[in-house]
């Protein structure tokens, strides 16, 4: 889909009231007919780049490719791709690099799922395999000993949720016990059944970017354009799903912050993060109180990151993204709901009364 071939990255984005008045004078256009907007184009053809104007002449394939930059995408689990929402992060699991062992109880596990509900997300992301870098596998008997009695709690509950498996053995038995979603940090390539359990289910799906393993993932952060090349590869993997029979409308994308990116790399990828927006699928961003929010802040204590986590996270919806994969859920769905009211159009004064 990508490869060395041709692609459009979206430059030029802006939000607001500046991309309502700059669409209004034909100097940008909507981005998914959503609340953000564009002027220009970086085309790439094979190794070569170019700033074209966004209502620019293009060949056939480019113009398909902008075609799905200017259209709503389908929603995806039920939710609009240009609305931003929130999944909360309940890790039950031992070793999780921000809060391991918290969760591990099914008790504890079930009453955390039920307050991220209840602050607002949208969706709960239930997982029991820690995939920090250098971490191990867990086996597929121990990841659903540790989710399993949760997931059917709350899904008996009503909540919404996803399961954070590379395993589709856990897959199968997650959503038999409830779950609705599949995020895969693999992009469902880690598991060669993987793929089946997805299509054959019908069930939507996360699909992630990463080199190698969270074992090895450490030594593959090599690239000469972090965001073409991590387009090119998660392109790959959306293809291979395409091919195994799981529908495009099923599919939410998430470039893997923190996965075979190091440092400035995962920096780059968010500030273009627009170059995804041409697959037309809904991005999922993963930056809660990683070491790159660290990097900038200075933070070294992992539970200490929430403020550069939701300004983080903020960026990125400017940048198109719209599912936030976050640890501390009332603080960001609070964020969220002001920083929506800031991209509303502004109320005109009303005259002053007369005198």
């Amino acid at each position: 889909m990508v490869g060395q071939g041709s692609w459009l990255e979206p430059v030029g984005v802006v939000s607001g009231a500046d991309a309502a008045a700059l669409v209004a004078a034909g100097r940008a256009v909507s981005l998914w007919q959503g609340p953000l907007a564009f002027s220009a184009l970086r085309l790439f053809e094979g190794t070569e780049a170019r700033l074209v104007p966004w209502d620019a002449d293009l060949p056939p394939a480019l113009d398909s490719l902008r075609a799905r930059l200017l259209a709503r995408p389908e929603p995806w689990a039920g939710f609009a791709a240009t609305d931003p929402f929130v999944m909360g992060i309940l890790n039950c699991t031992p070793d999780s690099f921000s809060d391991g062992g918290r969760h591990l109880d099914p008790e504890a596990a079930i009453r955390a799922g039920l307050a991220m509900a209840e602050a607002g997300a949208a969706i709960i992301d239930v997982g029991g395999e820690s995939t920090r870098p250098g971490s191990e596998e867990v086996p597929p008997e121990e990841e659903m000993r540790r989710i399993l009695p949760v997931i059917r709690e709350l899904a008996a509950r009503g909540l919404t949720l996803s399961v954070d498996t590379r395993h589709a053995v856990t897959m199968e038995a997650a959503l038999e016990a409830g779950a609705r979603i599949i995020n895969d940090v693999s992009g469902l390539t880690f598991d060669p059944a993987a793929r089946a359990v997805s299509a054959r289910r019908g069930a939507p799906v996360v699909l992630m970017h990463m080199r190698g393993t969270p074992a090895t993932m450490k030594g593959l952060a090599q690239y000469r354009d972090v965001a073409r090349e991590v387009t090119a590869e998660l392109g790959a993997v959306f293809d291979a799903a395409l091919a195994a029979g799981i529908a495009p409308a099923q599919v939410a994308l998430d470039p893997g912050f923190g996965f075979a990116k190091e440092g400035r790399q995962n920096l780059e990828l968010m500030q273009r993060l627009p170059i995804l927006a041409a697959f037309g699928r809904p991005l999922l961003i993963g930056v809660s109180r990683k070491r790159l929010i660290g990097l900038s802040s200075g933070e070294g204590d992992a539970a200490r990151r929430m403020p550069g986590s939701i300004a983080a996270a903020l960026h990125a919806l400017a940048r198109g993204a719209s599912l936030l994969r976050v640890h501390d859920v009332a603080e960001t769905v609070q964020a969220v709901r002001v920083w929506r009211d800031l991209l509303a159009p502004p109320t005109p004064l009303s005259p002053h009364p007369a005198r």
